[in-house]
């Protein structure tokens, strides 16, 4: 039986606001899982680096459920590119909380490359089972990156194969993140555990239209929603060209984009959106929109007639799944674990390539077709159903005990 589990998420903390810096679907996915596990019985001990002066060693987010602030490197906001020199001091401090304890977790599970690295020492020195989820990878995300864009270091490269090789279980959102770990990390199938994200059904689910856009204060035209970290890996600039060719044939339709600027590029890429916002004309017809809480986007799912998600790479697209659990059909690039988030031709429509006509070709099918458009929210809200954090909390139950049988066998 599963007592007790750590989660390390070293680079993000799971009490932030997805969409602001490197806060998003992984921030998430922790917190749900972690609020599920521990109404399970489970007691759950996050563990993230502390980032502010002012921030509590502990804080008890529910009961059983709670995150610790970890002294790595400077009490202050440091580049992800930056953390891999402070992965020692990280592991050690969580250590040293167990030291102190006097008692261990069942299971340890990291999250992201840096937490993974982090997590080979914290296994090696308590002596317990380590699962890892690494939420992107390296060469995946070379695969599809923007021109121009720099590729991700050795660096991170190496330590993915280093994390691949010590875990006990590596966690795949999708079949397809599967392959990815077998073809380009050479992963041992043993070691491959399947488990998708879930939904909080009970904030994500349909709503009157109307109702949210009056609470939003938007009017009755068509409205096309992007929502994501501002970072080239998210293809704004996609969606924005997509949008300009929309409008062509829609005058009234508008442009929401919910979130900020993330990672290093993420100030260049939101000036570089701003000027061609400007050079095309649509400052009255695009809203740039400050991260919401994450319970908040559902009124912006409610009033939205199309989410798009023209992301580079993704290995799972939570957005999109919380989309159509509130019956909104998504226009998404055929890329990654959006081919699982999303049935193509039942829930939305998936799109080859990142040509932005042929996304707004998909895109006015959805906006100028009524009967189709339905049909798509009936299939969005159909197929979000298998999407649940119960279900995503009892598979992981089931990888832990195996894998803490495995480890006692050995």
């Amino acid at each position: 039986m599963i007592r007790r589990v750590a989660y390390l998420s070293m680079h993000t903390s799971p009490l932030l606001q997805p969409g602001v810096g490197d806060a998003g679907g992984m921030n998430v996915y922790v917190h749900e899982l972690s609020e599920t596990m521990a109404a399970r019985g489970v007691a759950v001990d996050v563990f993230t680096r502390r980032d502010r002066p002012d921030l509590p060693e502990v804080v008890e987010v529910s009961p059983g459920y709670r995150v610790h602030h970890v002294e790595a490197g400077p009490v202050s906001a440091v580049p992800t590119s930056k953390l891999p020199i402070f992965v020692r001091e990280y592991a050690v401090g969580v250590l040293k909380y167990y030291a102190n304890a006097g008692e261990h977790p069942d299971m340890v599970h990291s999250h992201y490359w840096l937490s993974g690295w982090a997590g080979l020492i914290v296994k090696r020195e308590l002596g317990v089972p380590l699962a890892n989820s690494f939420h992107t990878l390296g060469r995946v995300k070379d695969l599809t990156r923007r021109d121009g864009e720099p590729p991700e270091t050795l660096l991170r490269i190496a330590a993915e194969h280093e994390v691949i090789e010590g875990s006990d279980c590596l966690v795949s959102s999708t079949p397809l993140e599967a392959e990815d770990l077998l073809a380009h990390y050479g992963a041992d199938p043993a070691r491959l555990c399947m488990s998708p994200p879930g939904i909080n059904h009970d904030v994500f689910s349909p709503g009157d239209r109307s109702a949210a856009r009056r609470r939003l204060g938007l009017g009755d035209g068509p409205i096309m929603l992007f929502v994501g970290r501002i970072q080239p890996l998210k293809g704004l600039d996609v969606a924005l060209t997509a949008f300009g060719l929309v409008s062509n044939r829609l005058p009234d339709a508008r442009l929401l984009v919910v979130g900020g600027p993330s990672g290093p590029q993420g100030p260049e890429e939101l000036g570089r959106i701003q000027r061609a916002i400007g050079e095309m004309g649509l400052e009255e017809r695009v809203a740039m929109i400050p991260p919401v809480r994450h319970s908040g986007l559902v009124d912006y799912y409610r009033a939205a007639n199309v989410l798009h998600v023209p992301s580079r790479s993704e290995s799972f697209g939570l957005v999109a799944a919380e989309a159509q659990a509130c019956g909104l059909p998504v226009v998404a690039a055929r890329v990654g674990g959006l081919t699982h988030a999303i049935e193509d031709g039942v829930s939305g429509v998936l799109v080859d390539g990142w040509e932005p006509a042929d996304h707004a070709a998909a895109l006015l099918e959805v906006l100028t077709d009524g009967a189709r458009a339905a049909e798509y929210g009936r299939g969005a809200l159909e197929w979000s159903e298998r999407f649940s954090w119960d279900a995503t909390a009892n598979r992981f139950l089931e990888l832990y005990s195996g894998a803490v049988a495995r480890a006692s066998a050995r």
